[in-house]
């Protein structure tokens, strides 16, 4: 039997891949058999892991996805590379954190530009490139996996700009995956809870670990790699008959105790 998580065959375009869970991710794709187009802002990062996944299974790009241009020059010469970009992993963000009383219209724009406006520009730009490969009779998969957050569902104190981004994130999926499903594309969300991330460093400090452990049904914060898991599972085969769906890979915090 065929491993239904095979990636062989597949090319997948990662934002905010040069750490964390980005990382991750492309690192699971290519020993799945699977190339990956790299998109950050941050270079050394982004090219250190170029290097260690190999020209032929990984190529980067330094950019920021909130720039239409960039984005779309990245996609089409990615597509030359590789053929056709059959994945899209939207997981670049960033947080800004102010209570709301004192969140600075700089940090709810910064907030907004990268994990909503970012992802739509993303989503945008390679879904058309997959509507035209497939209305020319590709037959090759297509599916993207929106990165959110429990955030997205139940707000969070101090980043007012994060939640609203990542349930506008939720949003766009269900509705992505209403107009693109008669073409066979597929658009998911993966909600996160706590990573450990450089992002969740105060959340997982001492001041704040316990509030958060109390939360959570598995009792203790996620990795990359081991998160990486489900959103390529999304992308794969293994997932061939999910769309619009907000997969919570949180450990169970969503439902807290």
């Amino acid at each position: 039997m065929k491993n239904p998580m095979s990636m062989q065959g597949q090319t997948v375009l990662v934002t905010g891949a040069g750490q964390g869970v980005g990382a991750a991710v492309s690192e699971l794709i290519v020993e799945l058999g699977g190339n990956v187009v790299l998109l950050d802002v941050k270079e050394d990062e982004l090219r250190a892991l170029a290097d260690r996944l190999g020209s032929e299974k990984a190529t980067a790009y330094v950019g920021s996805v909130t720039d239409p241009a960039f984005v779309e020059a990245t996609v089409r010469q990615a597509a030359e590379k590789y053929g056709a970009i059959t994945g899209l992993v939207n997981n670049a963000g960033i947080i800004r954190t102010a209570m709301i009383e004192k969140m600075s219209k700089e940090y709810w724009d910064q907030v907004i530009d990268v994990n909503l406006t970012g992802v739509y520009l993303c989503l945008q730009t390679v879904g058309r490139h997959m509507l035209e490969r497939i209305k020319d009779g590709d037959t090759a998969p297509a599916a993207i996996v929106n990165v959110s957050s429990v955030a997205g569902r139940r707000g969070a104190v101090g980043q007012i700009n994060y939640a609203a981004a990542k349930s506008g994130v939720l949003g766009m999926t269900m509705a992505a995956a209403k107009e693109w499903g008669r073409h066979g594309i597929r658009v998911n969300s993966a909600c996160f809870g706590v990573v450990s991330t450089e992002m969740t460093e105060v959340v997982r400090s001492e001041k704040f670990r316990d509030a958060y452990m109390k939360q959570i049904v598995l009792q203790r914060f996620s990795d990359p790699e081991e998160v990486a898991k489900s959103v390529v599972f999304m992308l794969s085969d293994a997932a061939s008959y999910i769309t619009g769906q907000h997969i919570s890979i949180d450990g169970g915090l969503h439902i807290g105790f």
